[in-house]
């Protein structure tokens, strides 16, 4: 993913409250269920861990600091790889839709992540975003299961 590129923007309803998906993205115990094992994250300005991630032969350790917290509207954390060049933004806003909650997700990036790495292309992103936010949460959500 590239500073020159625009931010990657993914977009889903859920039959679910606003309550229901503030908690299912910001709540631990609900988050690893759909989205990373991480051991740790509060949705507290300032915030701040880490986890690993592991493809194949390669290990990526993710580096979250919470910069923005509006309880049941947005969170946004700066997020970044430990050891490798790069820095990024992403922003989870939710909005009533309906009887359901509109989630808006947003990353974008600040400084360029290595483009000889797939994980850090663009498409790589994108598609990651959409299984995470359209697959995995929605199914969490909606059917209680992933």
């Amino acid at each position: 993913m590239s500073d020159l590129e625009k931010p990657i923007v993914v977009e889903q309803v859920y039959q679910a409250s606003v309550d229901a998906v503030w908690a299912a993205i910001t709540e631990v115990d609900q988050m690893r269920q759909w989205y990373f094992e991480i051991e740790a994250f509060q949705p507290e300005l300032g915030f701040q861990t880490e986890f690993d991630v592991q493809v194949e032969d390669r290990n990526f350790p993710h580096v979250w600091k919470v910069t923005e917290v509006i309880p049941s509207q947005k969170i946004a954390y700066n997020w970044n790889y430990r050891g490798y060049p790069g820095d990024s933004f992403v922003t989870f806003e939710l909005s009533e839709e309906g009887a359901g909650t509109k989630l808006k997700l947003t990353h974008e990036v600040t400084e360029s992540f290595p483009q000889d790495i797939p994980e850090f292309k663009r498409e790589s992103g994108v598609a990651g975003w959409n299984y995470f936010i359209c697959e995995r949460l929605k199914e969490f959500l909606e059917k209680g299961t992933v």
